[in-house]
């Protein structure tokens, strides 16, 4: 089964722009009670996954650090520690349950790395549920 049949798609999925701020990122996560969200380039293409502990090590490893300044710092300036892959609209689920054991969601692009959605964690073990309990 391919995971377009489980995509939320971008218009409903928060995701932040590269050239945002580091504020602008710990606003977006506060707000809607995330620990994660994807970081999508100015073409609209997904780049990689800010997490909460990204952000926390960015405060631990700058010198004198203070929260003031978080508006300047931008994200592209943030070590991302974990890489989330992405896959591509035509995989198949199958291909979906290791993603799933290190990974809050997946990304989905197209063949040109264009983001067009996630696909939950709990949609993944939930198609794994009901073919278990079938």
């Amino acid at each position: 089964m391919e995971v377009s049949r489980f995509l939320l798609s971008k218009d409903k999925v928060k995701y932040i722009p590269s050239s945002a701020t580091m504020m602008e990122a710990m606003d977006l996560l506060e707000e809607n009670h995330y620990s994660a969200v994807p970081i999508i380039d100015e073409q609209g293409r997904y780049v990689g996954t800010l997490s909460e502990g990204d952000l926390l090590w960015k405060l631990k490893h700058t010198f004198n650090f203070d929260l003031s300044t978080m508006a300047e710092v931008p994200l592209s300036s943030i070590k991302l520690y974990r890489h989330n892959e992405s896959v591509v609209i035509d995989a198949d689920m199958e291909d979906m349950l290791t993603l799933a054991a290190d990974q809050n969601f997946v990304p989905v692009t197209d063949h040109d790395g264009i983001f067009l959605g996630i696909i939950r964690r709990r949609d993944i073990i939930n198609y794994y549920n009901d073919g278990i309990m079938d």
